[in-house]
């Protein structure tokens, strides 16, 4: 494979923008995507907003220090995490999707989940981006349905089922197999008439510590150079695991790779702490690193 055309950012010419129901949302700026979990369940912030008052209020504040996409999580996918089917995550998000466009029109929604049930529900309510972690394996319905939404879909490279999404592959060419995988996913999206994909390696998520460090080495390898880059290692257990931390205590080795995927062409960054992640994006935009 030919990967010396990937050398910098500035290869990916056609990853600069994505159509958010008729908005042409600009990614030449990186932009920060808030984590907003409504479950009971997710490791680090388990049951602190899974209230629709506490879901405005953790939105009010992830909007106000600088995100401009908010990523609403009715289920967790860490290990061991409960299993919910989409009955029971549409019953979870209730009117918050429609509460949140209510209060913050400009805001936009992107709906975590792997299925097209819940994305049809989402859609309805207001969503404007779908990220869906199974790439649509977990439900053969997904791709369909995110093609009759027209929304922009977030590919994440994964294990090809539910049960085995947390087992740890050991991969030839990490790089290699991921852009394979994003090549046919897209290939299959891209007939089905999808036209805006964001691709996300999929950090944390069956990889070993050392092909996830080697894909923030490289990945200004990944993607293509047609499809934007988005990031999700906050709180990842590839970081915490190997220095003895919790997930809490790992902010300024997490902002140093946020720091490093953007030098290399990434595009969104997917967050827990949105004002620290801000500090790394304004510091990338200021070309003073």
């Amino acid at each position: 494979m030919q990967v010396s055309s990937f050398s910098n950012s500035s290869t990916f010419p056609h990853s600069n923008s994505i159509n958010c129901n008729g908005k042409l949302i600009d990614l030449s700026v990186p932009k920060i995507m808030g984590i907003l979990n409504l479950t009971p369940d997710s490791f680090s912030d388990g049951g602190k907003f899974n209230t629709e008052k506490t879901a405005l209020e953790q939105t009010y504040k992830m909007l106000k220090e600088g995100a401009e996409i908010i990523d609403i999580g009715p289920q967790s996918t860490r290990p061991n995490a409960e299993f919910l089917t989409a009955e029971e995550e549409i019953k979870r998000l209730g009117n918050v999707v429609s509460s949140i466009k209510k209060e913050f029109p400009n805001a936009l929604i992107s709906l975590d989940t792997f299925y097209a049930e819940t994305v049809k529900f989402g859609f309805n309510e207001g969503i404007d981006i779908i990220n869906d972690i199974s790439g649509g394996h977990y439900d053969e319905k997904m791709f369909d349905a995110v093609a009759e939404t027209h929304l922009p879909y977030i590919l994440m490279h994964v294990n090809p089922s539910y049960e085995t999404m947390h087992d740890k592959i050991k991969f030839a060419d990490i790089i290699l197999s991921v852009n394979r995988y994003f090549s046919e996913k897209t290939a299959e999206l891209l007939n089905k008439g999808v036209k805006d994909i964001i691709l996300d390696p999929g950090f944390g998520f069956g990889k070993t510590v050392e092909d996830q460090m080697k894909m923030i080495d490289e990945v200004r390898y990944l993607g293509f150079g047609k499809f934007p880059l988005l990031i999700g290692i906050s709180r990842k257990s590839f970081i915490y695991k190997p220095l003895g931390r919790s997930p809490l205590d790992i902010n300024e080795e997490t902002q140093k790779l946020h720091l490093k995927v953007l030098q290399q062409g990434a595009k969104i960054l997917r967050v827990h702490d949105v004002a620290a992640a801000q500090k790394t994006v304004d510091l990338f935009k200021s070309g003073s690193v």
